[in-house]
C-alpha cells in the first residue's frame, strides 16, 4: 500500500471510486485526449488544418488506443505525460495526418485544461453528495423542530436548544457551501490554451483569439481574458474549498462522536451488525464514519496549505510549484469525496434518542435553566441583582442535592418577585428554546427555494 487512497483495503473507506476514477491515470489521460480532439475539431473549421487531419486525430482519441506502459516510460523520459500521449497519437494516426496534432499548443496548455475537465466532474459528484446529505439533514431539522436538548459550551452544559436547531445549523453551512460551488464554477472552470509564454504566438494572429474563443466554447469551459500557466488563485481556491466543506463534516461528525458517548447516548451512527464493534469489547459501538471523516479533513487541511504554496511560481512558466498539484489535488479530491460518502451514511441513517436528551436535560435538576430564571428576574430585580441570586442558588442546589426550583421558591427576594407558577415555568427546558423553531424554518424555508430554484 502507497496511499490509502490505492489501497485495495482503504480506498473505499477513506476514498470514493468514482472520484478515484476522475483523477486516474485513464481519467486523466482521457481529458488529454479530449482537449485535442476538440483542438482539431475547432481548427478544422477554422481552415487552420485539414479536415481529414482533424477527423483522423478524433478518430484516434480514444484512452484504450494509449499504451500506458510506455507511456510510463515517456514521461519519465521527458518530465511530462502530454507529450507522451501526443507523441503516440502522431503515430496511430494514418498517412502523416497526426503531424496536424496539438497545432499551435503547449504541454501545460493540456494539463492546465485536463485539470480543470477533472474539477468539473468532481464538482458534480461533489454537488450529488452535498444534496444528497442536505436532504437528510434537513429530514432531521424539520423532524426535530422542536426536540429540547442541551447545548454544550466549553463542553459543558449550557441552556436548552433542539435538536432540530442543531441540523438546521448545519443544513444553513452546507447551503453555503453549495453557494461557493457555484460561485467557484464560474471562476475556476476556465480554458487554458495559450502557448509557450501564454502570447498565443505560434497561431496566426488573426485567427488566435478565435481559436482559443471555439475551442473554450467546445469543452464548455470559459475563455480566459489572459493566459494563466503561472497563476494559480483558481486551483488554489479549489483546495481552500475542499479544506473547508470537510472542515464543516469534521466538525458536524465531531458532534456526532461527542453526543454517542456512552455517558451521553443522544444520537448513534447508522446501526449495521459488527459495524465499530471491538474484537475484544462486544458493547462497543464506535463512531466509524465520524472517526474516518475527522482524519480525511486533518489530511485535506494539510493539502490546501500545499495548494497555497504551488501558488508561488516563477517567471510564466514554473519550476516545481506547478508539480505539488499534482501530487496533492487528486488525493484532495479522492479523500473529499470518502468524507462527503461517509456523511451521506451517517446523516442517512442517524439514530436519534429523545428519551436521553431528556434525562441529559435534567441531569443538573435545573441549572441548566439558570440563565432563564435570571432573565425573568432581571426586569424586577436588576440583571446583576438576578443574577447573583441564581448564582447562589445554583451552588445551593448542587451543595444540597435538590432541583433548583425548590430552592428558589424558599428565596424570599424570588418569591417576592415570581409566583410559583412562574418559577416553574421558567424552570422547565422546553419553556427556554428561544427562536430555535423559528430559525429552523427559515433555515428550511431557503433550503426548499434552492431546490425549486435549481
Amino acid at each position: 500500500m502507497s496511499s490509502v487512497t490505492n489501497s485495495c483495503i482503504f480506498k473505499d473507506i477513506f476514498g470514493s471510486s468514482t472520484m478515484r476514477e476522475i483523477w486516474s491515470d485513464h481519467g486523466r489521460t482521457g481529458y488529454y485526449l479530449e482537449w485535442e480532439a476538440a483542438l482539431a475539431k475547432v481548427q478544422a473549421r477554422l481552415g487552420m488544418i485539414p479536415q481529414e487531419a482533424c477527423d483522423e486525430i478524433v478518430s484516434q482519441c480514444h484512452v484504450e488506443n494509449i499504451d500506458f506502459d510506455k507511456l510510463k516510460q515517456q514521461t519519465e523520459l521527458i518530465g511530462y505525460p502530454v507529450l507522451g500521449v501526443v507523441q503516440q497519437l502522431v503515430f496511430l494516426c494514418r498517412n502523416n495526418l497526426g503531424e496536424w496534432c496539438h497545432f499551435g499548443a503547449t504541454t501545460q496548455d493540456v494539463t492546465d485544461s485536463a485539470t480543470v475537465l477533472a474539477i468539473r466532474a468532481s464538482f458534480d459528484l461533489i454537488e450529488e453528495h452535498l444534496d444528497a446529505i442536505m436532504a437528510s439533514v434537513a429530514g432531521l431539522a424539520e423532524t426535530h423542530r422542536l426536540l429540547p436538548m442541551v447545548a454544550r459550551s466549553n463542553l459543558q452544559q449550557a441552556v436548552p436548544i433542539t435538536f432540530g436547531f442543531k441540523m438546521a445549523r448545519l443544513l444553513a453551512t452546507l447551503q453555503r457551501h453549495k453557494q461557493r460551488l457555484a460561485q467557484l464554477r464560474e471562476r475556476v472552470l476556465t480554458l487554458e490554451f495559450s502557448g509557450a509564454a501564454g502570447t498565443l504566438a505560434t497561431l496566426n494572429q488573426n485567427q488566435a483569439m478565435k481559436c482559443q474563443e471555439e475551442l473554450a466554447k467546445e469543452l464548455g469551459l470559459a475563455q480566459p481574458e489572459i493566459a494563466w500557466h503561472t497563476e494559480r488563485d483558481r486551483i488554489a481556491e479549489v483546495g481552500a474549498f475542499l479544506g473547508m466543506l470537510t472542515g464543516t463534516l469534521s466538525k458536524a461528525a465531531t458532534d456526532v462522536k461527542l453526543m454517542m458517548q456512552t455517558e451521553v447516548g443522544e444520537v448513534s451512527e447508522p446501526y449495521m451488525p459488527h459495524r465499530g464493534s471491538s474484537s475484544t469489547m462486544p458493547n462497543k459501538f464506535n463512531p466509524i464514519s465520524c472517526a474516518y471523516i475527522h482524519a480525511i479533513a486533518g489530511t485535506v487541511r494539510q493539502q490546501t496549505a500545499a495548494l497555497m504554496d504551488a501558488m508561488v511560481e516563477d517567471h510564466e512558466r514554473s519550476t516545481g510549484p506547478w508539480e505539488i498539484e499534482w501530487i496533492v489535488l487528486p488525493e484532495a479530491f479522492v479523500l473529499t469525496g470518502g468524507a462527503l460518502k461517509q456523511a451521506k451514511t451517517l446523516f442517512g441513517g442517524l439514530q436519534v434518542h429523545p428519551d436521553r436528551m431528556a434525562q441529559n436535560l435534567a441531569m443538573t435538576k435545573g441549572l441548566v435553566v439558570s440563565e432563564a430564571v435570571m432573565m425573568g428576574l432581571a426586569p424586577k430585580l436588576g440583571r446583576q441583582t438576578a443574577h447573583d441570586i441564581v448564582y447562589d442558588a445554583c451552588r445551593a442546589a448542587i451543595k444540597e442535592d435538590q432541583m433548583l426550583a425548590h430552592v428558589l421558591k424558599q428565596n424570599a427576594q424570588v418569591t417576592g418577585a415570581l409566583s410559583e407558577d412562574q418559577v416553574n415555568h421558567l424552570c422547565d427546558p422546553a419553556n427556554y428554546l428561544g427562536l430555535s423553531g423559528i430559525m429552523v424554518d427559515r433555515v428550511l424555508d431557503n433550503y426548499k427555494s434552492s431546490l425549486r430554484h435549481y
